[in-house]
Order: C-alpha cells, then structure tokens, then sequence
C-alpha cells in the first residue's frame, strides 16, 4: 500500500542546514526574514511567543515542536510584554557563547528559555507545489520523539562522520514525518494530511500513489471509495483542496520533475512511468504545467 506522506516527504529531499541551542533570559525579541526555507524549533525550557503575519500569536511552551515548512517572515518573543501584546524590546542580536550555543536578551542572568531551532533544505524541482500539499504551519504538543530527532539532527549536523549528509537526509525525512503525522487529522486545513485522515479520500489518494500509471478516473476513484461521482468529486475538492484530477496531474509531473532533474530515464520511458501512452502527449502536458519541454527542463537541472 502506498504511503503518499512518506512519497512526497521524501520528494521533497530535505537536507542538511544547520541548527543551535538558544537560551533567552531578560526581555528579547528576535525577527526573521527568510526566503522559504523550512525552520523548526524545540522548546526545552521555559515560553515564547511565535508571531506569523496573517496567523494569530502562538504560545509555545516546553515540549512543544513548531515546523514552518517554507518560513518568510516571523518573530519570537520572551513575552515580557503580557500575551497579546506588541513587541516589547527592539530585535536581539543573538551572540555566541560558545560552538553552537547562543545567548538572547540578558548576558548574564539565568536562562529562562532553551530551545533548538535549526534550517533545512529541500533540494525538489517541485518544491512549491509539494509544499502546497502540507500545513502552512505545524504545531504540535507533548510529542518526547520529535525532541529526541531534533537532538539527533544537531548531534549529527556538528559531526564530521561519514555518511553525514546521507543520516542528515533520513533524520530529517523521519522528523518531518513525525510532525506531519502528529498534527494529520479531520481539523487540518485542506490539504495531503487532511485528505489521509479521511476514510473516503484517502483510499483515492493511496490507489493514485501507489499506481500513477494507471488511467484513473473519477467514477473509478469514486467506486473505490465507496462514493457516488459527484459526492467523490465534492468531498475530495473540500478535504484535499483541488480536484481528483488536478491532484493526479500534479502528482504525476512532481514524479516527471524527479525523474528528470536526476537523470534517471528519457523522455519517452518518463511518459511511462508517470502514466502517459505517449511521449508526444506527455511533452505536451509537461509543458503546460511547467512551462518548459521535458527536454528542456532536464538540460536547465543538468546545468545547475
């Protein structure tokens, strides 16, 4: 049985950045600016307040893992303000303490937070729409195991083992998935998780994954699910947030993308492999949904 979570998780080919320890003590804020790179942070000791514009403040307190899948613009605070409040002191330049360990706020007084907060990387050609399938922003509550992967991913990340990168990636793909999972449920925002929380559509989302070639359609979809076409048709729209079909196109041309940005077969065995009788009807498609021919797009991924 197919496993859509781990297939897209593991397209999305998280790897190695970096993460610290974060201590915070006095009154600090700290802001960001990033250009969509996944950020997470475990709260060891202590609270904090996590700003996202267009989210309201979250309180994030000890044992809490937060994943922001492509982090723009956000902020953290030491609450010093009250909840709700503005910003209560200007940004905190963090300073090293020692490899890897940094202070905020107060130089000298006792630490009231400690936190792990690190960067990743997805090295996809398809990264925005697979980022589209999963939450905007992931909080989850109490979960000892997503602690323990972010040790590990820190522990690994400042070590000049062999095979580094190649652990970084698998730790990184496990952590991504215990924080999916953990938050996957009728109350996640439409999307992947939600549509696997779903009895109906998930038997749908799993027959599409686990056979990309085969020429589905919504009334075969639909059986499968036990729904009539149109309640099928209705339900996947709510729960996923695109149709049956767009979800498939898009599937397949995330598994072309791959399949082409590695080398790994031509055009025409391609076609194949994601469902397509023709390598004419596949180029075709291929360059409407990306903008670019097969050909094309493998040469520009080669040069990169």
């Amino acid at each position: 049985m197919a496993d859509p979570l781990a297939e897209v998780v593991g397209l999305l080919q998280p790897g190695a950045g970096f993460s610290k320890l974060v201590e915070g003590a006095g009154a600090w804020r700290v802001s960001r600016s990033e250009a969509g790179r996944p950020f997470y942070c475990a709260l060891l000791e202590g609270a904090t307040r996590l700003t996202i514009p267009g989210l309201p403040p979250l309180l994030l307190e000890a044992g809490d893992f937060v994943l922001i899948p492509a982090a723009h613009d956000f902020a953290m605070d030491s609450l010093a303000a009250g909840p709700g409040a503005g910003p209560a002191v200007a940004d905190s330049l963090p300073v090293e303490l020692r490899p890897g360990v940094y202070r905020i706020g107060d130089a000298e007084g006792p630490a009231s937070l400690r936190s792990m907060v690190g960067y990743c990387s997805f090295g996809s050609g398809d990264t925005a729409l697979l980022l589209s399938l999963l939450p905007k922003l992931v909080h989850v509550r109490g979960v000892g195991r997503l602690l323990t992967l972010v040790q590990l991913v820190d522990d690994e990340s400042r070590a000049a083992r062999p095979g580094r990168e190649v652990v970084l990636q698998r730790l990184l793909e496990v952590l991504l998935i215990e924080a999916l999972r953990a938050t996957a449920g009728p109350a996640a925002p439409s999307g992947l998780l939600r549509g696997l929380a779903d009895d109906r559509v998930a038997v749908a989302l799993r027959q599409m994954h686990g056979s990309p070639t085969a020429a589905w359609t919504v009334p075969q979809l639909a059986r499968l699910a036990a729904l009539s076409r149109s309640a099928f048709f209705d339900r996947f729209r709510r729960v996923v947030g695109v149709t049956p079909m767009d979800y498939l196109l898009h599937w397949r041309m995330a598994l072309a993308k791959d399949l082409l940005r590695r080398g790994a077969a031509g055009i025409a065995e391609t076609a194949s492999r994601v469902g397509y009788s023709s390598a004419s009807t596949f180029s075709t498609a291929f360059a409407r949904h990306v903008g670019l021919p097969p050909g094309a797009y493998a040469r520009r991924q080669a040069a990169e």
